[in-house]
């Protein structure tokens, strides 16, 4: 029966795409989202560590990113495997991980205000300070640790209604913001929050692609590829954000940029890996060239904005 159903797959590859279709409309791949919070996580957090490494880590907070990345990223992969650390560890994890994004966001904005300057100099000091909006693309594994938290199995058909809610949270708001929140609680389990996602997409792709401009201008945009990102970036936003209010850009323009992101994020990718083997050393010294290099996965931001516009293209909206 296995081996039948193994040949089956590989003679119909569009039943395994449809299958994967209806259980992100669903809301049923919590085991998915956990696995790819685990490694954006991972990622992430070795982009930080050696981002603040430049920095000498001068302030204590700076090792806080460094340790929540790798408490995510064992949450998350805990989650894979176990329900209850799906609705317990991993969504404190990424609660926790949310604050420290907004809290390192506000530093790094107290950082280029202390720059000589400060904000009458916005743009030299945006570029030369440090980087504004790392902090928030830093959350966006733990936003998808989140939505992972509330989500169902992969294997579940259905679940109790009230399985996993945070009835203790809702508890402490007014009766209208309670109503509010138990009803996005239940539209995420069921699939029908890709209003949401394409918000986040959208915003996710203004980041990465500010973030992919003022470093490339360090570099005076010496090679052409630099400006892909540039301009990929707000026609992902553009398509993320028609979607709120347009099914038809959901369905159509949104998945074409998204893939299109990831492409370029992986070609990105090469490029950065490219550029710090040839550093002088190379392999030789590969940590010095990690560190001093270009940073090796940042191109992989804007891919993970159009991950999150490949899966709001799959979800259902919701009645409200």
């Amino acid at each position: 029966m296995a081996t039948e159903a193994q040949s089956l797959s590989v003679l119909h590859p569009s039943r395994d795409a449809e299958i994967i279709s209806n259980h992100v409309r669903e809301g049923r791949f919590q085991r998915s989202l956990s696995l790819i919070t685990a490694g954006a996580s991972i990622v992430s957090g070795l982009e930080v560590a050696y981002e603040h490494y430049r920095g000498s880590y001068s302030r204590r907070i700076m090792y806080t990113p460094v340790i929540l990345s790798a408490v995510l990223g064992a949450a998350a992969a805990a989650a894979v495997f176990s329900r209850r650390a799906a609705r317990g560890a991993l969504r404190i994890a990424s609660i926790v991980t949310l604050a420290d994004a907004a809290a390192g966001f506000y530093f790094h904005v107290q950082g280029i205000r202390r720059k000589p300057g400060g904000w009458h100099l916005p743009l030299t000091n945006i570029i030369m300070g440090p980087p504004i909006f790392a902090p928030l693309l830093f959350g966006t594994a733990a936003y998808l640790g989140l939505i992972a938290s509330y989500l169902q199995r992969e294997e579940s058909r259905s679940e109790v209604a009230d399985d996993g809610r945070d009835w203790w949270l809702a508890s402490l708001l007014p009766r209208a913001e309670e109503r509010a929140l138990l009803s996005e609680e239940q539209d995420i389990r069921e699939g029908r929050f890709q209003k949401q996602v394409v918000i986040v997409a959208g915003v996710s792709a203004i980041l990465s692609g500010f973030e992919a401009w003022y470093s490339h201008y360090k570099n005076n945009f010496r090679y052409m590829a630099q400006w892909s990102p540039v301009i990929l970036a707000p026609l992902l936003a553009g398509a993320a954000f028609a979607s709120i209010r347009s099914r038809w850009f959901a369905r159509t323009a949104l998945p074409l940029c998204s893939v299109a992101a990831i492409a370029d994020a992986g070609v990105g990718f090469y490029y950065h890996a490219r550029g710090v083997v040839r550093r002088p050393g190379g392999w030789k010294h590969i940590l010095y060239n990690i560190l001093y290099g270009p940073p090796i996965f940042a191109p992989l931001l804007i891919g993970a904005a159009g991950m999150m516009g490949i899966m709001a293209s799959m979800l259902r909206r919701s009645n409200r």
